[in-house]
């Protein structure tokens, strides 16, 4: 399996996950030409693409879906909420390719597995993904308002992670959003600050799980070395070394991330 982020971040959010032969995106919140060129960049064409999944209806993870839907015939899985939320604003989408996935139930695209999960955020029926192909699983995560026992299980032995880790609690309590956004971001449905992501994934932490992206950074309430360094630290006090017992990375905001095999 390989995956890659396209995008991961306020301004736009897509990954791409791989096998020798089936090739999915998760979300498309990013102009399709970005799509396109990113995939260019591994090697990979839009005619490639089997299926989009996207978590949820919010502008920056879904912006290109329509387009990249018309343009290569690729069917879009999303939940019912979440279909009724987008409403009209994908443009036309071909009815064969308009599809329905349900929390806890998998869905099979020739030889890998989606199965989504329900996550706490402020969107119609929210949902992570987790990816999987012969004995190997890569777990999306992100937009996430707190931690529940259902991220957990999801999270379990996975071999890759993309985790949300959007925010530093005292930038953002001193930064200068509206005091509405900032209480929004910190909320049951908001999303997940550094310090969370850390003891979140100290305590999924297993021998399987190899590659870990942190992603959906705030540009305004975060920096990539304080999300990393938080992380880092928490891992250590919990006796998990960075580089010997997995590795520690960070999705790019609007480039194409590290790509990862497992």
């Amino acid at each position: 399996m390989e995956f890659c982020t396209i995008a991961s971040g306020s301004s736009g959010n897509s990954t791409y996950i791989g096998t020798e032969y089936t090739k999915i995106l998760i979300d498309a919140g990013v102009s399709g030409k970005r799509i396109q060129d990113a995939l260019g960049q591994l090697g990979i064409s839009g005619e490639d693409i089997d299926a989009l999944f996207l978590t949820h209806e919010h502008i920056d993870h879904i912006q290109g879906a329509g387009v990249i839907s018309r343009r290569f015939h690729v069917p879009i899985y999303a939940t019912e909420e979440t279909w009724a939320a987008i409403g009209d604003s994908l443009g036309k989408i071909a009815p064969n390719d308009k599809r329905y996935v349900y929390p806890g139930e998998v869905c099979a695209v020739n030889d890998i597995c989606v199965r989504p999960f329900s996550i706490p955020h402020d969107a119609a029926e929210p949902v992570g993904y987790n990816v999987m192909a012969e004995d190997r699983k890569a777990t999306l995560a992100t937009d996430i308002g707190h931690v529940t026992d259902e991220i957990c299980e999801a999270l379990a032995d996975s071999d890759i992670l993309l985790l949300e880790a959007n925010h530093d609690v005292e930038m953002l309590k001193k930064g200068g959003y509206p005091r509405l956004l900032k209480e929004r971001i910190l909320g049951e449905n908001g999303h997940l600050s550094n310090h969370t992501a850390g003891e979140l994934l100290s305590s999924v932490m297993s021998g399987r799980l190899k590659h870990v992206f942190l992603g959906h950074l705030s540009k305004e309430n975060n920096t990539p070395d304080l999300a990393y360094g938080t992380v880092e630290r928490i891992l250590w006090e919990h006796h998990i070394q960075n580089g010997r017992d997995l590795r520690l990375d960070l999705a790019g905001r609007s480039a194409v991330g590290r790509r990862a095999f497992v």
